[in-house]
């Protein structure tokens, strides 16, 4: 286990992580998974609430290479990479042996909608049960994330605010019973929402993990990198060539700004 920037993170090899998924799956309560990267680590810094959820999700994996050489900044050598996408496959593939529920949780106009990612993965894993539900206000979620948590859970929450809240009003019972929650809804707040379905109670969730962008590379709207930049870390330079507009900042934070505070801490 180390520490980068305040951040804690787990350096297992992929047998180590995927033994880890085995254990949480046979645990009768919610564990949460997080798939670190610099921006992650550099947005903790000025958000003390994502920085605890990061540091008390049950596993905390390396997603980015840029950690790779901050491990070896503080004298430590990381045993393993693994993105979020090829995480979630394993899951899937052992959610499909032990016959498990999957949830996935997109937003509404999403890129990919978790009807599309369902249909992805049920031409991999025909027999494998998913559901799922799209939030239609990303924007009421973002700033009532705590309260609407709390609220909905003791049935507090105004009509009117139902609503706007339709994912949770809809998906309470669905949700609570499936095995596996995935979450597409960028960071930070897919790991804030996923550490909120730790309070509800009768929940029979076993494991949760924000997803970021794999809905897209499931549904094939989006091309992973060739296997070559992806082995050598990569995959950031691939994804600024297809958005170059879109990328040039975080690129530039996790390539620039996080080497520069790690160098200097």
């Amino acid at each position: 286990m180390n520490s980068i920037l305040g951040v804690t993170i787990d350096n297992f090899s992929k047998y180590e992580i995927l033994q880890k998924v085995e254990f949480f799956l046979s645990e009768n309560k919610l564990h949460q998974i997080a798939t670190i990267n610099p921006e992650f680590i550099l947005q903790a810094q000025k958000d003390s609430e994502f920085k605890n959820i990061l540091n008390t999700c049950d596993l905390r994996i390396v997603d980015g290479v840029g950690i790779w050489f901050a491990f070896l900044r503080f004298g430590s050598f990381l045993k393993n990479r693994m993105t979020g996408i090829d995480l979630m496959l394993d899951i899937l593939r052992i959610a499909n042996e032990k016959k498990l529920r999957i949830f996935l949780v997109s937003y509404t106009g999403a890129l990919s909608s978790w009807e599309e990612t369902k249909d992805a993965i049920a031409k991999i894993y025909p027999n494998l049960e998913v559901d799922g539900e799209a939030i239609s206000n990303l924007e009421f979620l973002i700033s009532n994330q705590t309260k609407i948590s709390n609220d909905l859970m003791y049935k507090k929450i105004s009509n009117s605010k139902l609503e706007h809240s339709k994912f949770i009003q809809n998906s309470e019972f669905k949700i609570q019973n499936s095995d596996i929650v995935f979450c597409a809804l960028g960071s930070p707040l897919q790991e804030k929402f996923l550490h909120s379905l730790k309070s509800r109670e009768n929940a029979k969730i076993k494991l949760a993990m924000g997803v970021g962008g794999s809905f897209d590379f499931l549904t094939g709207k989006r091309q992973r990198a060739p296997k070559f930049l992806q082995k050598v870390g990569l995959e950031w330079l691939w994804r600024f060539v297809q958005e170059p507009r879109y990328r040039a900042k975080r690129i530039f934070r996790a390539v620039v700004i996080f080497p520069i505070k790690v160098i200097f801490n």
